[in-house]
């Protein structure tokens, strides 16, 4: 193999893992924001846990974090609102990259 070939494949690599990460970062941050909605919501335990899925699972329908924030809202009504949603998610980003970091 080639040091462009070794290279490439290192980039390769490398992408492969950072998208991997970002996955787990976003799935974590998602549940993470699901169950404070949850609780907001009066839910606790097993359909907390439940709630907080299907927040996880709402970031599968397109690019960005928009899905996740309109289906919470329009679940929290007038609980809370998206600017407080947007904040909280941040806030929860931050906090699970912080988690996955020092796992792997």
């Amino acid at each position: 193999m080639s040091t462009f070939e070794e290279r490439e494949a290192a980039f390769e690599n490398k992408y492969a893992y950072d998208a991997d990460v970002q996955f787990k970062v976003n799935a974590r941050s998602n549940k993470m924001l699901g169950l404070w909605a949850a609780e907001k919501l009066g839910k606790t335990g097993a359909e907390a846990e439940a709630y907080a899925k299907e927040v996880v699972i709402s970031d599968l329908e397109e690019a960005g974090h928009e899905d996740v924030v309109r289906k919470v809202a329009a679940d929290l009504g007038d609980k809370s609102d998206t600017d407080e949603i947007w904040a909280k998610m941040d806030e929860f980003l931050t906090e699970a990259k912080k988690q996955i970091m020092t796992e792997d």
